[in-house]
């Protein structure tokens, strides 16, 4: 085979893997080094705190000798750099410690109370983004109208409302002894499964939802309304087509690329909303197993909820960037443009350059 066939090979092969492939990595590179500061930060934060964690667990009356002998065991008399070095370690190979509490493996803890906080949110995702995406693209057909501004205080007002006092009006509403609809307080049977026991879901999923509705919704409007405008859906009115046609197979589909980046911020802000939702009606989720946490000095147990929150903020963050990447088709181009480019100017490094053609 000549070597300008190799070369023909080759760039076919190169051809092959998406343009978008080297931004991904590097994404994810900075996702992951993201992670490993905040990791590093809550490390040595919860190490600073004031109390220790091996007079917790014995009492404030224990004497000395045992709080020492039980500090050595624990491998807190180490250093901070050493003691985090080795947990690090250790997590990089699925092993999270055990909790000092209750002596249990980290990872069974997390297991049975974070399957609670992602039934949690996706109740919330379950009715919040339909109707969400319903009122936006409502609310943009019919721009500037009294739906329009009334539908945009209400959602303002709903917005500027602090997520405890909607849980609290919540509970008023719907868990007085006059009403008895609802139960107020989120404790679950661990003997039943969850799906037996969806009332006691009720309340903190409708708290968490209306914190997060009015954000998305103004955003699919906003987005609606740039579509709208734009200058395709001003030449498919001209060609004549109805605009039934216009608004749902052309005008939505454009609209729901921002709306991506939306559902993702708003994906974010309800894993912080769920701790505190969790809290408010003692729904046993990840958030009162870090509040018990903080309260016993459970340091393994505290990294670890940290450790696999900011992974899961890492991962949602990629996931949206993503989708948006490969449903915008000016962003492929783009990307495979620049690459062009770099390559041309020799920018890019030698095993991502395309050869040149054979004389």
């Amino acid at each position: 085979m000549s070597e300008h066939s190799v070369h023909c090979a080759s760039r076919k092969h190169r051809r092959r893997a998406p343009a978008w492939l080297s931004w991904f990595v590097g994404r994810l590179g900075a996702g992951l080094l993201t992670a490993w500061v905040i990791t590093l930060v809550v490390f040595i934060a919860t190490q600073a705190l004031p109390s220790d964690p091996a007079r917790v667990i014995l009492g404030p009356d224990a004497p000395l000798e045992s709080i020492l002998t039980l500090q050595r065991q624990l491998g807190l008399d180490r250093p901070i750099l050493e003691q985090y070095l080795r947990w690090l370690g250790h997590a990089l190979q699925g092993d999270l410690g055990r909790s000092l509490d209750s002596s249990a493996p980290v990872s069974e803890i997390l297991g049975a109370r974070f399957g609670n906080t992602l039934a949690l949110i996706a109740g919330v995702f379950a009715w919040v983004v339909p109707l969400a995406l319903l009122l936006g693209v409502t609310l943009a057909l019919r721009r500037d109208s009294r739906l329009d501004r009334w539908g945009l205080s209400a959602l303002i007002l709903l917005k500027a409302t602090p997520g405890f006092l909607l849980a609290i009006g919540l509970v008023l509403l719907f868990s007085m002894p006059q009403v008895d609809l609802l139960p107020a307080v989120s404790i679950l049977d661990p003997e039943r499964p969850l799906l037996a026991q969806l009332e006691y879901l009720v309340l903190p999923v409708f708290a968490l939802g209306l914190s997060a509705l009015p954000y998305l919704a103004r955003m699919v409007r906003a987005s609606m309304i740039e579509a709208l405008e734009s200058d395709y859906v001003i030449a498919a009115r001209l060609r004549g087509i109805p605009e039934r046609r216009i608004v749902w197979r052309h005008t939505l589909p454009n609209a729901l690329v921002p709306a991506i980046q939306g559902v993702a911020l708003t994906l974010r802000v309800l894993v912080g909303g769920a701790l505190l939702a969790e809290v408010i009606f003692s729904y046993p989720g990840i958030g009162t197993t870090l509040n018990s946490a903080i309260q016993m000095r459970d340091l393994p147990l505290i990294q670890a909820i940290v450790l696999v929150t900011t992974l899961g903020v890492v991962l949602i963050n990629l996931l949206a960037d993503l989708l948006t990447v490969l449903l915008t088709p000016k962003l492929r181009t783009a990307r495979r443009v620049r690459m062009i480019q770099r390559n041309r100017r020799g920018i890019l490094p030698w095993w991502r350059r395309q050869p040149a053609k054979a004389p």
